[in-house]
C-alpha cells in the first residue's frame, strides 16, 4: 500500500493567496454588480518591454530551422545569459561571481522552495516573521519545522526573528543560533530594507556560526536609497555563508513567462562538500530550467535598450507606490514600505484584525489586499498592498478607501 508525505497535512489551512481568490470569487458571485480592485497578489500589470518581446520572436524564428533549432538548455542554463547576468549583477557591482555558480531556471519561487532539499532535515531555520510564506511551507513538507501550535500560529522548530515597527521592520540576531537564515530584502510584504552595514553584521554571524544565509534578492530593482544593497555579495565573506535568489518576474514582467536564477558560490562548503556540486546535481536530476526562447529573452534585459525600458516600468510602479503611500499617510493610516520595493505595509485601524480589514475591504471599497497575518504571526494588525496594479486602479483604489 502506498503512502503519502504526512508532513503536507501539518499545513494550516490552504495557501494564503488561494483563499484570498476564494472569498474574493464568492463575493463577486455574490455581487455581480460591483467593480473589484486588485491590490493584493504582487502580480506585475504592464506588458513585456520591446526589446524582450523583439528577442522573443527572433528566438521563436531560430526554433523554426534545422540548423537554429535548440532541445535541452544545459542544466545551469544557456552561457549567454549566465555571462549577462554575472557581468550586469555581480562584476559590474564589484562583486566576484563567476559565470559557471549561477543556475538559471524557472523562477525564484521554485528556488526558494528546492534549494532547502540540498539541506539535511535535523537542520534548524530562522525567518524573518512576517515574510514570504514559502520559507516556512516548503520546509514543512521536508519535515524540518515540528509541531504546529494553532493558538500562536508559530511552529516549534522554527526561529521566527520578529519585524516590527520597534524595529523598522528589520530582524535582529537570534538568540538561538540557526543552521539555515532566510533573509529577503527589500522585503516582502513589509517593503522593508537594510544598510549594507547591517548585512554585513548577517554575514559574520553566519560564517561565525556556520549557518547559510539563503537571500532573497527578488525585488532588488526597486531599491532606490544608495545605502541598501542589491546582492548580498556586496559583503565580504558572502561567498563562504551564502545562496542568492533573484527572480526576473519583479523586473522584468517575466511573472507569466517565468525565469530566475541562483547563486551558489563554490567556496561555500559544508566541510568537504561544496553545495554548489549538490545544487548541480539536484539541478540536473530534477531539470526545472527555462527554455531557450525564454533564456534569449532574459539576455535582452541586459541590452542598453532593455535596461532602459525596464527602468520606465519600474519607475512606473514606483510612483504608484508613492501615491498610495502618500495618500494613506494624508488620510491619517499608519504606513510604511514603498520606498525600495512596490509594496505599502499599513497598519489596520481600530484594532481590526488583518482578516477583519480584509473582508471590510473587500465588502465596503471593492479593494483588495493581502491580510499580513498570512505572512507570519508577527503581520496580524497589518496589511499589505501592492503597486504593481495600473496608475488609474491605484488612484481609484486610493480614493476608495479614503472614504471608508
Amino acid at each position: 500500500m502506498f503512502k503519502i508525505n504526512e508532513n503536507y497535512l501539518k499545513l494550516p489551512g490552504s495557501y494564503l493567496f488561494s483563499t484570498i481568490g476564494k472569498k474574493v470569487s464568492a463575493f463577486q458571485a455574490a455581487h455581480p454588480e460591483k467593480s473589484i480592485i486588485r491590490l493584493g497578489i504582487g502580480d506585475v500589470t504592464q506588458p513585456l518591454a520591446p526589446a524582450i518581446i523583439e528577442a522573443l520572436h527572433s528566438a521563436v524564428e531560430e526554433m523554426g530551422h534545422a540548423e537554429t533549432f535548440h532541445g535541452y538548455a544545459p542544466d545551469l542554463g544557456y552561457e549567454f545569459l549566465r555571462n549577462a547576468i554575472a557581468k550586469n549583477d555581480y562584476a559590474d557591482r564589484g562583486c566576484d561571481i563567476a559565470a559557471d555558480e549561477i543556475f538559471v531556471s524557472d523562477g525564484a519561487k521554485c528556488d526558494s522552495g528546492n534549494i532547502q532539499e540540498i539541506f539535511g532535515l535535523d537542520n534548524k531555520i530562522a525567518v524573518c516573521d512576517p515574510v514570504y510564506p514559502v520559507y516556512v511551507d516548503s520546509n514543512v513538507m521536508a519535515g524540518r519545522t515540528g509541531i504546529y501550535d494553532p493558538s500562536t500560529e508559530m511552529w516549534s522548530d522554527v526561529i521566527y526573528m520578529p519585524c516590527r515597527a520597534e524595529n523598522n521592520f528589520a530582524p535582529e540576531l537570534p538568540e538561538e543560533t540557526p543552521d539555515l537564515i532566510y533573509l529577503c530584502f527589500p522585503n516582502n510584504p513589509t517593503g522593508s530594507t537594510i544598510t549594507k552595514e547591517q548585512l554585513q553584521e548577517w554575514v559574520d554571524y553566519a560564517n561565525k556560526v556556520g549557518a547559510v544565509i539563503i537571500y532573497d534578492a527578488a525585488y532588488e530593482a526597486y531599491i532606490s536609497e544608495e545605502n541598501v544593497p542589491h546582492t548580498i555579495f556586496e559583503c565580504q565573506g558572502a561567498r563562504t555563508c551564502a545562496i542568492e535568489l533573484k527572480s526576473f518576474s519583479k523586473n522584468a514582467g517575466f511573472t507569466g513567462t517565468r525565469l530566475g536564477y541562483t547563486v551558489i558560490p563554490k567556496d561555500l562548503k559544508c566541510g568537504d562538500v561544496a553545495l554548489h556540486s549538490l545544487w548541480a546535481r539536484r539541478h540536473g536530476t530534477k531539470y526545472n530550467g527555462a527554455p531557450y526562447i525564454v533564456q534569449k529573452a532574459g539576455e535582452a534585459v541586459y541590452s542598453e535598450t532593455g535596461k532602459a525600458q525596464l527602468r520606465q516600468q519600474v519607475a512606473y510602479y514606483m510612483n504608484n507606490a508613492k501615491t498610495i503611500l502618500d495618500g494613506l499617510a494624508e488620510a491619517g493610516y499608519t504606513v510604511s514600505g514603498g520606498v525600495n520595493a512596490p509594496y505599502i505595509w499599513l497598519k489596520t485601524p481600530d484594532k481590526m484584525s488583518s482578516w477583519q480589514f480584509f473582508d471590510y475591504l473587500l465588502e465596503n471599497a471593492g479593494v483588495v489586499g493581502t491580510p499580513g497575518s498570512g505572512f507570519g504571526p508577527s503581520g496580524e494588525g497589518y496589511f499589505r498592498l501592492t503597486a504593481f496594479g495600473s496608475y488609474e486602479n491605484s488612484v481609484a483604489a486610493l480614493e476608495r478607501i479614503k472614504k471608508l
